[in-house]
């Protein structure tokens, strides 16, 4: 039990004078790299994004429609929250890369 304890210790003062850089430089920490033979799923992402930004642009279209045809009746100023859902996912779609990026780096 005391070998125990003293071990203990030494790996507590080996920490405590270690600098937190130095233990986390031993950390390999590689740069990520498609596997091969995934070059087909690029693409289907690439045709994913495609088609998510049509239908924010379809969505724009019928939103705008809407807000056309339901002014004469005073509630054209409904559409505005859909416009904003629509163009935020037009932001988020357009980021995907860059904020998976960024969280994967946190």
């Amino acid at each position: 039990m005391s070998t125990l304890l003293t071990a203990a210790a030494a790996v507590g003062d080996l920490v405590a004078l270690a600098p937190a850089e130095v233990i986390a430089g031993n950390v390999p920490d590689p740069s990520p790299q498609q596997p091969p033979g995934t070059d087909g799923f690029t693409e289907i992402m690439g045709w994913g994004k495609w088609v998510a930004l049509a239908i924010c642009i379809l969505g724009l279209f019928a939103a705008g429609a809407l807000m056309a045809i339901q002014s004469r009746r005073g509630e054209g100023g409904e559409h505005v929250g859909k416009i904003g859902m629509a163009l935020g996912g037009v932001i988020v779609i357009s980021a995907a890369s860059a904020l998976v990026g960024f969280l994967a780096t946190a």
